[in-house]
């Protein structure tokens, strides 16, 4: 695929002439399309139908990216995938029935409280990767994790007789969030069962979570483990990790939590809520999200 994309941001410049600031955007855009396929086990281009290209909108505009950045992507991608079906790299445009992606944001795929305690009801925790699978989902919820966070987190990063983790967000930020006594619970069992059969001396380098050979677990890999769950479940939603941290937004606000501690939970500023991002003292946050988590 990245061949491909090589090639195209050789015509824009060479053939339509486009500035390097232009290109650049191209690049930016497609590559990152690229990298939503490969997590998702998808790794070329005539493997893509339009449904997916749905799904990667609809994540996009859950994760807050503003209207005129989406509307880019999607300048962006079809200008791409038309040049794919000029030169035969593809037999079908799926891009061509994209017309009717809004560009506006529409609201994020929340589960149910009983959505999320029958998920949690799945995983085998009697087995070695069904326990890590059920530690995995209660982070996820209990904390509103990007999928980025939850991967790289490490040991030292768990600070449980606080009742506290350490999260290196976008750019490195850390940030201090509460976890709720239940995740505490099941990622306590899988350290002490799961993990000790799972490691590798050389490989594992201290992660929380790991994959059936003892390193870092993938993107791809929670991505199927969720999808899989959510099938099981009869879910008629498209589920994604980000679907726990909309998740987990939602019912905190919902049961009554400070917007200012979600916000410093989630480590999010969205300018486009016009909201201004305040550090709020550490123990009102634990309390906020105690008192307001379901499973807090």
């Amino acid at each position: 695929m990245q061949s491909f994309l090589k090639e195209f941001l050789t015509v824009l410049k060479l053939e339509k002439n486009l500035s390097d600031n232009s290109i650049e955007a191209y690049k930016n855009d497609i590559q990152k399309l690229i990298k939503y396929f490969e997590d998702i086990g998808i790794t070329d281009f005539e493997q893509i139908r339009t449904e997916h290209l749905r799904s990667y909108f609809q994540i996009q505009m859950e994760m807050s990216i503003q209207a005129s950045t989406t509307a880019r992507y999607l300048s962006s991608i079809k200008s791409f995938f038309s040049y794919l079906e000029s030169c035969k790299y593809i037999t079908e445009n799926p891009t061509d029935k994209l017309s009717n992606v809004s560009s506006k944001r529409k609201l994020p795929v929340v589960l149910s409280i009983e959505e999320i305690e029958n998920l949690f009801d799945l995983p085998e925790v009697d087995s070695t990767l069904g326990l890590r699978d059920r530690a995995i989902l209660e982070l996820l919820y209990s904390c509103g994790l990007r999928v980025s966070e939850l991967l790289t987190l490490k040991l030292g990063d768990l600070f449980f007789s606080e009742e506290v983790i350490r999260v290196f967000g976008k750019g490195s930020k850390q940030r201090i969030v509460p976890v709720g006594s239940s995740a505490i619970r099941w990622i306590t069992e899988y350290l002490m069962k799961s993990r000790p059969l799972l490691e590798k001396k050389g490989k594992s380098q201290n992660f929380v979570f790991l994959n059936s050979r003892g390193t870092c677990l993938s993107r791809m890999g929670i991505w199927k483990m969720i999808s899989n769950y959510a099938e099981q479940a009869g879910l008629n939603k498209i589920i994604h990790p980000h679907t726990f941290r909309h998740t987990f937004a939602t019912h905190l606000v919902e049961n009554g939590a400070d917007l200012r501690a979600v916000q410093e939970m989630l480590g999010h500023v969205d300018i486009s809520t016009t909201q201004i991002y305040t550090k709020i003292d550490r123990d009102f946050v634990k309390q906020e999200h105690k008192d307001h988590h379901p499973r807090g």
